[in-house]
């Protein structure tokens, strides 16, 4: 990206959520839109549903992420990706276990 707004320190966000995959989120600059995510990334993340916009400043506190590490991916291609928190073994031993209510 060679656009001159992208080189300061704030940066105009759009942050879409995955219809197919939970807590899957793409950032983009605002102004680009999706036009710079790879179609091969649109097709596995599904239809990108508007979250947020919002202005990511290196200072900015976000979820599970470093504003600084997303505004930096997203000046280097485009976008950034955000994929789904590792789910934890026994966290998921808990579905696979058979509950039975004891009264």
């Amino acid at each position: 990206m060679s656009d001159d707004r992208m080189r300061g320190n704030k940066l105009l966000c759009e942050i879409f959520r995955s219809s197919r995959k939970e807590e899957m989120y793409l950032y983009v600059d605002k102004r680009q839109g999706l036009s710079e995510v790879p179609e091969a990334l649109l097709g596995h993340f599904g239809r990108p549903i508007s979250a947020m916009t919002l202005i990511l400043t290196p200072e900015k506190t976000l979820g599970r992420a470093r504003a600084l590490d997303v505004m930096a991916a997203i000046r280097e291609k485009g976008y950034y990706l955000q994929m789904p928190p590792a789910k934890e073994d026994y966290l998921l031993d808990l579905y696979r276990t058979p509950t039975t209510a004891r009264y």
